[in-house]
């Protein structure tokens, strides 16, 4: 199973516009757009877990698609680990 990264997402898009958009290429086994903790509003990306082949069609041929007015970016999903490393927290490195 591989998770797909959707970023630049419509504003509007549900969990369940996405399952519908990707089932075209294969079985999608999850898709979720992530939301904002507090305001429960879209963070404008979200993640499809679909079956490797599955997912390597529906990235060559989603990516670069308009989804409404915008251009969609995906690509295949990288662990958090490695998506971005902050470093150390303090209460002292505001930036």
């Amino acid at each position: 199973m591989k998770s797909i990264f959707v970023g630049n997402l419509p504003w509007s898009a549900t969990d369940d516009e996405m399952k519908t958009k990707f089932s075209e290429f294969g079985n999608v086994i999850s898709a979720r757009v992530v939301t904002d903790k507090f305001t429960g509003k879209s963070r404008g990306f979200g993640f499809v877990d679909m079956e490797d082949a599955d997912a390597l069609k529906a990235i060559a041929a989603m990516s670069g698609q308009k989804w409404g007015d915008r251009e969609l970016t995906v690509n295949e999903a990288k662990p958090k680990s490695e998506s971005r490393d902050r470093g150390p927290r303090s209460e002292y490195s505001r930036f």
